[in-house]
């Protein structure tokens, strides 16, 4: 993909996670679902497809706390293509259990039950497997260093009952490579699931972007700054982070007070220590965005301004109130970055919402990526929000109507001030729909890529939504409950609304 040429025309996007797809005995995978979204995309001009990071969740379903930066999520592994390619021998799929097509939300608990039976059944077909595939399957684990340590972590953590593993005995707890050599033998099956499981996830999702390129679908992946304290990237390189051997934290982020919260955020993920990250030549961080670039054509980069600056908090504090900026060494990641890719522009999309300063444009602008504008935060009344439409200036943005993190449009609407309501019917074309209304004055803007969430081309309210933040229950949950071809009208509306501002690929 020549990158330099991605954002000169005007285009079109849907963000949809792949757990949201119909298909799957529970949740969408990377099967025949992902594929047919892909091609609905293509049948109707959309060249953009966006979803959340596709690592493996945190016990509360959320991809941005995930317990690895490199793994994928053991719950879209698709079952179809394991059977039909004989990896796995089984008479019957309802042999694993009920399927929930009619249901739009998702069980977390009876997903990774279905994962331990799925794993069962690749360990049970593993000795009768082609030599070529063994040799596949070993050539695939030697070019990935970062399997080992992570199929390791998530079998220790399974063996003390999933405790954080600063809750593990001193041997696990200080990864004593000695002791575990030897239990990692004792634990041969488990440790061999868990290669096989990413193994196959991996095969999948390069056949899903495969495909997607055969039909010109760019997919936009998305990228966590910090990573869980409790992650196989932490434990396995505690130096990088402000982390003691015990696991307490030294510092930990979080974001300032501001309009939103008198006491700011803490968010108790450690930060990092930057200055072993550029005495190793950025190594961990560069081996992170190689492997996001091997699954993804772009990437949305969270908490961008983290690469400027960010803010530290000590690591026992209650609150983000007596915290610190601190700046990093975004500029010099940035570079190194742009060598190893061999491009002339990143395929990064700067996540750059809430309080951003100077530097952080700069920043941005000095590597030419394209910010994010948010149409929901634009009508507080304020002639100057940079969300408004008047002030998007330039064309190397890309614009939403909201996010994962956002109230689906109708419900927003709905719980619009009436002033605020008044405003907008008064300054734009605003029609009984207000989901369809806002993607048209997305689509009018001088932003190169538009992209909306699919819960607003089919104006679905917050009963679909997919993340509250600040809540740990009953996100991430939701996904469709009926097939593609039951909302492709919808997805046609889109894309010929899109045509009439040249943002089609027709």
């Amino acid at each position: 993909m020549d990158i330099q040429k991605m954002f000169t025309k005007k285009s079109l996007g849907v963000l949809m996670h792949p757990s949201c797809i119909p298909g799957g005995n529970l949740c969408g995978t990377f099967g025949r679902g992902a594929k047919e979204w892909i091609k609905k995309l293509h049948k109707h001009g959309i060249e953009y497809w966006q979803f959340l990071p596709l690592s493996p969740t945190d016990p509360t379903g959320s991809p941005y706390s995930s317990p690895s930066s490199f793994a994928l999520n053991p719950w879209f592994l698709d079952i179809d293509d394991l059977i039909e390619r004989g990896f796995i021998f089984i008479s019957n799929k309802e042999e694993l259990g009920p399927t929930n097509q009619n249901i739009n939300h998702f069980n977390f608990d009876v997903a990774d039950d279905l994962t331990k039976k799925l794993g069962s059944l690749l360990l049970e077909s593993w000795s009768s497997q082609s030599e070529e595939r063994k040799l596949d399957f070993y050539k695939w684990i030697s070019k990935n260093s970062w399997v080992e340590d992570y199929v390791t972590f998530i079998v220790i953590k399974e063996e003390f009952n999933m405790l954080p593993w600063w809750e593990w005995p001193k041997e696990f707890k200080t990864k004593n490579n000695k002791f575990l050599e030897l239990w990692i033998k004792k634990k041969s099956d488990e440790i061999l699931i868990k290669k096989l499981i990413q193994w196959h996830l991996d095969k999948q999702w390069r056949s899903i972007k495969d495909f997607a390129k055969s039909y010109n679908i760019k997919l936009i992946g998305d990228l966590p700054f910090y990573v869980s304290r409790d992650s196989a990237d932490v434990w396995s390189n505690r130096s990088l982070f402000s982390i003691l051997k015990n696991g307490d934290l030294i510092f930990q982020s979080g974001v300032p007070p501001d309009y939103f919260s008198s006491t700011g955020q803490l968010w108790g993920t450690p930060t990092y220590f930057w200055s072993k990250h550029k005495k190793s030549n950025f190594d961990w961080w560069r081996k992170r965005f190689r492997r996001q670039f091997e699954l993804v054509d772009l990437l949305r980069l969270d908490h961008f301004r983290g690469l400027a600056g960010y803010w530290r908090v000590s690591g026992n504090s209650k609150t983000a109130i007596c915290g610190k900026w601190i700046n990093s060494p975004g500029k010099a990641l940035l570079k190194k970055l742009k060598k190893d890719l061999g491009t002339e522009y990143l395929p990064i999309i700067a996540e750059d919402l809430g309080v951003i300063t100077p530097d952080v444009e700069q920043l941005r602008d000095n590597f030419e990526l394209p910010g994010m504008k948010i149409l929901q935060f634009a009508f507080d009344g304020n002639e100057d929000n940079p969300y408004l439409p008047k002030n998007i200036q330039g064309e190397n943005w890309v614009v939403y109507t909201g996010t994962h993190d956002n109230s689906t449009t109708l419900s927003w609407w709905e719980n619009l001030d009436n002033d605020s309501k008044t405003r907008i019917k008064d300054g734009y074309k605003f029609s009984e729909n207000p989901s369809w209304s806002l993607i048209e004055i997305g689509m009018d803007t001088s932003a190169n890529l538009f992209i909306t969430p699919i819960q607003d081309i089919l104006s679905l309210d917050d009963s679909s939504r997919l993340n509250i933040p600040g809540t740990t229950k009953n996100n991430w949950k939701w996904k469709l409950n009926q097939p593609l071809d039951d909302i492709e009208e919808n997805i046609r509306i889109f894309g010929e609304l899109g045509n009439n501002f040249g943002r089609t690929m027709k």
